[in-house]
């Protein structure tokens, strides 16, 4: 295409020709980014000024990690916080060859606190370059204090690979009852308010661990507690990670850990300094480096790619940037610390490393470094990764790998072509894995240097952009602009071609929004023409236009109102600060206020101040409030206040500010909050996951302050655990404003058998509520029944009848026994309580689920009974409870039959003198018989009546009824004349059974 050079000036020059670059203390201090450039080796710049093209928007491109170019995964491997219920945080990562990825952090029991919580290293284990993921396991666990043995933990892990050794590192923290802030002086391991370094060695790529080995002595010197001296170090920690191992020079195979420690200066103050522990015998023995730098913090060593190390350093001062410097004898000692405004940070851990960890010492490639960080000045958000290619000199490769929150990260080189980054998504259950590739971060070795810009509101301004080749080949077909917000815009210009090692420089016109104030960073940009991208931040400032503002603060004179209660009629002081945010000399006056005298004018004393300075501020100690009755019933007065501040020399620029201040208390009782709770595991299905006996049970509080004071809110009794103070993840609240409500989240209920059982348990808490010049108040919190699992409270009864023989006749008699047996079983899945079954006798205090009770009942039968022949039948309730729930049942039994002996035949058969021949049966008679003899007649079936009658002399003897051995008996009438006869038994029906003879004799 056709392009307008009227204007084009462009002046390339080539550099001396350089084995590497120096990088240096003196070239990071250079106040232009251009004496930056030039210090890489650009001597000449040549200007493209404007090209005349239309201003077009330039809006900040979408940060989608998923996007083209390049390929990214990302995946949570800490979704799963194992059985102890950790809270996960500080990753460290390494590779260790052959797709073995080890992943690990700390799991933090009760809370995300730091030690001395009594906190374990985890980790999980790759074997395909992070695409999947073993179980998460402990290498270094830490012990909660109970009867067993006190409190310790491990903290802060950062892996080592000794790629010559073949075996992999890892440090962390050893603590006891003091962390960090704590700490004592001395490194003696058995004092428990000293804090310990350890290490532990894996000869397996990871899967089994060495027990850790304590290393104190060396990376803590200084062994006297009470008279340290100058370089004894009160308290440290390895900066979590990953440490590194020299590749070039006489260090070669170094290993190098990092470490942060509050270190004892010779004027007999402390600083926070960053120093290397060293190994030059794979870890056999160590070695600490010399302190470097103040407010330093957690801190990482990358190798150059001439044999030096570049120490970067989270800043303890948070004042937005990263710091580094630089050794030449392999982290032994380090040159000035400088501040690297290419790296913005919030205060947080981040990463560096080699792109190419192979590569030649020298080489383009080695001198490229990879630096992950959450991409912030103000906060911990927005992870990144950043390219250098000139050994950390500038850093023009960004890409976001997570928009919004986003913490410490640590990144490695995996496979060829990829890189793993993992970091903190939150601080309980988010350690994401991201993996890309080269392409994805889509850089181009071409740094950019911008100066900082002043500008107009509405005003278009010309920023050059100066752009430095330190590829081999020439960029040709670029352009340059100017990422814009909202409300901005630049013109996005074509840049000519840019031989390597050269540098040119071309204008972006940058249009400010009308409504502009202050400084605003932006972010140019040069894009090739295969679309690759380097980037640098600028600052354009447009001067803030005249305002006025205030800032209003207030306080009432200390009264014991418990002791002393206001009454009507008496008079309040109140005191106002009032602070001016104006950039102007302005006046400020009181306009309006609940006070009755010395606060508004003309009327003096007033509140009144004229020609206050910008940022100045005053108090006005005469403002009064006399009680009224409406206050006295209300218990307290709240202050209110107007005031208008308006610029001395521009009176047009005014501005109302209104006050409200805390309630000042009148009397005592005015304390209420509203304090409830909830289960805090959603999603969890308790039909599929019921809650078991040592479970943990999330409970999440929410604490309202309803009363028109500030109050402290502490939980002083409750069936959780973190949940009192003072340990970690405790739920005490000490400054909560009137009408506003915090949460707590991190309390843990442990489930007991009883309530395992029972399906549910009772949150029980007391709360103390106080507030200056209050009598404190507890409030006792019930929280209901909390499910455990999907509860099913269910009864069942049934109730029996058995009939006993008493008598042995074998049918029910008079004053026979009739025994009730009554059942209830609990067919639910939960225990229940307070059974009742009055009509069944049956009363028990807890029923677990599965089991039953029985209970028994005896009725005695009456000639009535026997006379009816059955029982009624018979049922009852059974009652019992379930938490609140009622459950209840009904049980009833049919009606018993009693087996009752035939009634005799009212018929008296015909009686025939028989011919009889042979029996059917023998009734088994004897010889001879005399009167008044017993007769047994035998094989007559029980239950059955017979009749009986001699056969010559047809005597009736009548229905017999049998006895329980089948025998009809007898008495023989004294009246039945001798002789031979013969005994005939007729059935009920008339029928005959059998005959026997029966010889009757004087004698028998």
């Amino acid at each position: 295409m056709a392009r307008n050079t009227s204007s084009l000036h462009v002046v390339v020059s080539h550099p001396p020709a350089r084995s590497s670059f120096e990088r240096t203390s003196d070239l990071r201090s250079c106040s232009s980014p251009l004496a930056r450039i030039a210090a890489v080796g650009t001597v000449s710049l040549g200007l493209l000024a404007g090209l005349g093209l239309p201003a077009t928007a330039a809006p900040i491109p979408p940060s989608n990690p998923a996007a083209a170019p390049g390929a990214f995964t990302e995946a949570n491997i800490g979704a799963d916080r194992t059985a102890a219920n950790f809270f996960y945080r500080i990753p460290a990562l390494t590779y260790l060859g052959n797709n073995v990825v080890l992943a690990a952090w700390d799991g933090r029991p009760g809370s995300a606190a730091d030690a001395p919580n009594p906190n374990s290293i985890v980790q999980r284990r790759s074997t395909d370059g992070g695409q999947t993921w073993g179980p998460v396991t402990v290498i270094a666990a830490g012990h909660v204090g109970d009867a067993s043995g006190p409190k310790y933990g491990y903290s802060d892990p950062s892996y080592i690979y000794d790629a010559e050794a073949g075996k992999v590192l890892a440090f962390f923290v050893y603590s006891k009852d003091q962390g960090f802030g704590g700490s004592q002086f001395g490194n003696n391991d058995a004092d428990r308010t000293v804090i310990s370094s350890a290490v532990i060695e894996s000869s397996d790529g990871g899967v089994t661990w060495s027990q850790p080995r304590l290393i104190t002595n060396v990376t803590k010197p200084g062994t006297s507690k009470t008279s340290p001296v100058a370089g004894d170090v009160r308290s440290n920690f390895a900066s979590s990670g990953e440490g590194i191992q020299l590749k070039y020079g006489q260090y070669k195979g170094r290993l190098i850990q990092q470490f942060a420690g509050d270190i004892r200066q010779t004027d007999g103050t402390n600083k926070i300094q960053a120093y290397s522990v060293y190994s030059d015998d794979h870890g056999a023995t160590w070695h600490k480096g010399a302190n470097v730098g103040d407010r330093m913090d957690e801190n990482k060593t990358v190798e150059l790619s001439d044999g030096r190390v570049l120490l970067n350093s989270r800043d303890n001062a948070n004042q937005g940037y990263r710091k580094v410097a630089i050794s030449t004898d392999g982290g032994a000692t380090y040159g000035p610390v400088t501040q690297d405004t290419e790296l913005p940070d919030p205060a947080n851990n981040g990463a560096i490393a080699r792109m190419f960890p192979n590569a030649a010492q020298g080489s383009a490639d080695a001198k490229k470094l990879i630096f992950t960080n959450a991409n912030s000045k103000t906060g911990r958000e927005n992870v990144s990764a950043r390219v250098s290619c000139d050994d950390g000199a500038t850093w023009p490769g960004v890409r976001t790998i997570r928009s919004g929150f986003s913490a410490y990260s640590t990144v490695t080189r995996l496979e060829n072509d990829k890189f793993g980054v993992l970091y903190e998504g939150n601080y309980t259950d988010n350690m994401p894995f991201a993996k890309f590739d080269d392409a994805w971060l889509n850089y181009v070795c071409a740094p950019l240097a911008v100066p900082a810009v002043t500008t107009a509101p509405g005003a278009t301004q010309q920023v050059p952009v100066t752009v430095t080749n330190q590829e081999a080949a020439t960029l040709s077909g670029a352009s340059a602009t100017v990422y814009t917000p909202s409300g901005w815009s630049a013109t996005t210009v074509p840049v000519p071609d840019v031989a390597p090692g050269a540098s040119v420089t071309v204008n972006v016109a940058l249009t400010a929004p009308a409504n502009a104030s202050g400084p605003q960073n932006l972010n140019a940009a040069f894009t090739t023409a295969n679309g690759r991208v380097s980037q640098f931040t600028f600052t354009a400032t447009v001067p803030a236009a005249p305002q006025v503002g205030l800032a209003i603060t207030g306080t009432a004179p200390a009264r014991d109102v418990v002791a002393s209660p206001y009454q009507m009629g008496d008079v309040l002081s109140y005191s106002l600060n009032v602070k001016s945010t104006a950039n102007v000399t302005a006046n400020s006056v009181p306009v309006s206020g609940t006070f009755d005298s010395g606060f508004l004018p003309p009327s003096a004393p007033n509140c009144r101040f004229n020609n206050l300075a910008a940022g100045a501020s005053y108090t006005c100690t005469t403002a009064k409030h006399v009680i009224t009755a409406a206050d006295i019933q209300r218990g307290y007065f709240v202050p209110e206040a107007s005031f208008s501040i308006t610029a001395s020399s521009t009176p047009s620029l005014t501005k109302t500010v209104p006050f409200t201040g805390a309630a000042v208390a009148l009397r005592d009782g005015l304390l209420t909050a509203d304090i409830s709770g909830a289960r805090a595991d959603v999603g969890r299905d308790l039909a599929t996951q019921p809650y078991a006996a040592g479970d943990q049970v999330p409970y999440a509080f929410t604490v309202k302050n309803t009363s028109p004071l500030v109050e402290k809110v502490v939980p002083t009794a409750g069936n959780f655990s973190p949940f009192l103070p003072e340990g970690p993840g405790n739920c005490r609240y000490s400054v909560l404003p009137a009408g506003q409500s915090y949460q707590c989240a991190t309390p843990r209920h442990t489930v007991t058998a009883e309530e395992a059982e029972q399906g549910f348990f009772i949150p029980k808490t007391t709360w103390e509520v106080s507030s200056a010049g209050q009598s404190t108040k507890t409030i006792t919190v019930d929280g209901g029944e909390v499910d455990l699992k999907v509860r099913e409270p269910k009864l069942e009864g049934t109730v029996s009848a058995e009939w006993s023989d008493a008598d042995g006749d074998r049918f029910a008699s008079v004053g026979d026994p009739v025994t009730y047996t009554y059942t209830v079983g609990n067919a639910g899945n939960v225990a229940v309580t307070g059974l009742e079954a009055p009509d069944a006798g049956i009363s028990a205090a807890t029923l677990p689920a599965g089991d039953t009770v029985t209970a028994t009942r005896e009725r005695v039968l009456t000639a009535a009974d026997v006379a009816a022949g059955s029982l009624g039948a018979v049922s009852f309730e059974a009652t019992a409870w379930n938490g609140s729930r009622a459950v209840a049942a009904a049980a009833g039994s049919d009606p018993l039959a009693l087996a009752v002996q035939p009634a005799r035949p009212d018929s008296v058969p015909t009686l025939t003198v028989q011919e009889l021949g042979t029996p059917p049966t023998d009734l088994g008679t004897a010889d001879k018989y005399r009167t008044g003899q017993k007769v047994v007649l035998k094989g007559l079936e029980y239950g059955n009546w017979y009749y009986v009658y001699l056969n010559k002399t047809g005597y009736r003897l009548g229905w017999i009824f049998p006895t329980t051995d089948n025998a009809v008996e007898f008495i023989l009438p004294s009246d039945v004349k001798n002789g031979r006869d013969d005994a005939v038994v007729l059935d009920k029906d008339g029928g005959q059974v059998s005959f026997d003879r029966l010889q009757v004799t004087p004698k028998g």
